[in-house]
């Protein structure tokens, strides 16, 4: 009787999933077109419009905070009940000051420049006609993005600066939180008078939405990944929609023999140590062969002391008497950590610094130490980096460090955005001739 229950079962339970995943596919596509027929509108938004919109949505999720943490809370709850690594709870997690950054965020985009309407070139042509290049909104943005339930209003507020609407697709682990979210964003949005469906949040109960959105070609105007390596690659890798790839961050820091070894070491703790979990994070420090036996055993106990744990070669740093330096996988020195650990490796001075980033770098951040003038040069012209860095820490690859307000992801790749994503990042371009009844001969 058993098998024969079995075997009436596994139809309708088949039949259930492929009505549960048309549902959701029709979801997605639903809200696309919404989407899509609501561009326009925000696209006309004058400045004046948008930077009301964004204080009034500050002011709106500070007061909504109880709600927030309650669902943010139930998120949490569940991400710990499951297992959830503690760094992506962290990530997670929201508190009163947390809500506080993130309204804050919001009041920061209001007060930057509107890139919309910006002319980048112009000129009048000899027959006439008035030529000039101006910045666009993108139209329908869609994020695909892990756990920071941060990213949601990110997300909401530099597309509306940049005259689009936006299209989430967070993760199941903060699902809640984004719902809390995006309810206070819409309510905003309907307060003046503007569709709701400025902002949207997708399904989220399987990967197959993420399909669905980055396939929803004509009705996506560009999707932008951000989060783990699978999640980018996957992203990437099947979008017919046109990707920009945020990506991950295996930032390396060379000390060379002439760097100042107190500066070093402090810029090594502060990359890896000042927040581990983020991919501006230094992720492996290369030791100059040059450096003397005693100041690279510094380097290391230094980051122990600082509570990093240390990986690497063994038997190629036993040489330097530090204990407790754990064993590197051959295939580990291509991966983030996002928690306190590090990689260590001894190099032949600046060519095998360059030689190592070469072959493991992700292209996020890179920087050296060094006091040489010449070997300095090298490294920032031959490392092929979004971002490097002369004695200073990883951790300044970010856009409101670089000016820029709030970021929606920093860009490893080489085409429309790299480094860090803003603003102007978040448009395109338009050309404008204008003539009078001119004929091309």
């Amino acid at each position: 009787m058993t098998a024969t229950h079995t075997t009436t079962d596994q139809p309708e339970a088949s039949a259930v999933r492929a009505q549960d995943r048309a549902q959701e596919r029709e979801e997605v596509l639903a809200k696309a077109r919404a989407a899509k027929e609501a561009a326009p509108t925000f696209a006309r938004l004058r400045t004046d419009a948008k930077n009301a919109i964004l204080r009034a949505a500050a002011d709106a999720v500070e007061a909504a905070a109880d709600d927030i943490l309650a669902a943010n809370a139930r998120d949490i709850a569940a991400g710990e009940e499951a297992g959830m690594q503690e760094h992506l709870v962290d990530r997670l997690r929201l508190d009163a000051s947390r809500i506080a950054g993130i309204a804050g965020g919001l009041r920061q985009v209001a007060g930057l420049q509107d890139p919309v309407g910006e002319v980048l070139t112009g000129s009048t042509m000899p027959n006439g006609i008035e030529m000039k290049q101006v910045r666009v909104p993108l139209g329908v943005m869609g994020m695909v993005y892990e756990a920071r339930p941060n990213v949601t209003v990110d997300a909401f507020g530099l597309a509306l600066k940049a005259g689009n609407v936006a299209l989430l697709r967070g993760s199941k682990s903060a699902k809640h939180s984004n719902a809390a979210l995006v309810k206070v964003l819409q309510g905003v949005l309907a307060e003046h008078d503007l569709p709701r469906e400025g902002v949207q949040l997708l399904p989220c109960a399987t990967h197959d939405s993420v399909t669905d959105l980055i396939t929803a070609r004509g009705l996506v105007d560009v999707v932008i990944p951000r989060g783990g390596a699978r999640l980018i690659a996957a992203v990437v890798t099947g979008a017919t929609v046109p990707a920009i790839e945020t990506g991950t961050g295996n930032c390396h820091l060379y000390i060379d023999a002439s760097a100042d070894l107190d500066a070093a070491i402090a810029m090594t703790i502060n990359g890896k140590t000042r927040r581990p979990s983020v991919c501006n994070a230094t992720e492996c420090v290369l030791l100059d062969a040059a450096l003397d036996t005693a100041a690279k055993a510094r380097v290391l106990r230094a980051l122990q002391d600082a509570g990093v744990r240390v990986h690497g070669d063994v038997d190629k740093l036993v040489h330097l008497g530090v204990d407790g330096i754990a064993h590197a996988t051959p295939e580990s020195w291509g991966e983030e950590f996002l928690t306190m650990d590090i990689r260590a490796a001894e190099v032949d001075g600046v060519d095998g610094a360059i030689a190592h980033i070469a072959r493991w770098s992700t292209g996020h951040t890179e920087a050296i130490a060094a006091q040489d003038i010449a070997v300095a040069q090298r490294f920032t012209q031959e490392v092929d980096a979004a971002a490097v860095m002369v004695n200073a820490s990883t951790a300044f690859t970010d856009g409101e460090v670089y000016g820029m307000g709030a970021e929606i992801g920093i860009s490893t790749q080489k085409l429309h955005a790299r480094g860090p994503m803003a603003l102007p990042e978040l448009t395109t371009t338009k050309w404008i001739l204008q003539g009078n009844g001119h004929l091309r001969p």
